[in-house]
């Protein structure tokens, strides 16, 4: 059984968590979003992944991760505007900064639960494919990477 190392997700969440402070702060050259966007949908991202393994039934997992995944997150990489972020992900219109906090602990307590996991939990990726635990915090470091990459840019 392979160790799950969640220490570099740690950080990219206490980047984002540092980044609260600067929540209003938009540059529309950069992103259509403020700050506190990338910091919401990135936190919802994870809480929303994890619950979705907690919840799944390893026995349905298929493996039909998609080529196109498994070079992005080869490539550590996520191109900047492709990709719509689902409804249950999305922000909503005004973003409180209580709300990012309380996401920020929710989202620190459920890297602990990730190690928890069997081996088949998974969530089904909608360009992906299912994202098993084997993947899962690779998958997670990217996207939150991909939005730390983003809120740098507005921030320069």
């Amino acid at each position: 059984m392979k160790v799950i190392n969640t220490v570099d997700l740690e950080t990219k969440i206490n980047l984002l968590e540092r980044s609260i402070s600067k929540s209003d702060l938009i540059n529309t050259t950069v992103s259509k979003v403020n700050v506190a966007w990338h910091i919401d949908h990135s936190l919802k991202v994870i809480n929303a992944v994890v619950k979705t393994m907690q919840n799944s039934d390893p026995k349905l997992y298929k493996d039909n991760f998609t080529f196109l995944g498994k070079i992005l997150l080869l490539l550590k990489y996520f191109p900047k505007g492709k990709a719509q972020a689902p409804k249950h992900v999305k922000p909503p219109e005004i973003i409180l900064k209580s709300a990012i906090i309380d996401q920020l602990e929710t989202a620190k307590q459920n890297l602990s639960e990730i190690v928890n996991l069997d081996e088949n939990a998974f969530f089904k990726h909608p360009l992906f494919g299912n994202i098993n635990k084997k993947r899962v915090v690779r998958f997670l470091n990217v996207h939150t990477n991909h939005h730390l990459k983003i809120i740098k840019n507005i921030l320069n």
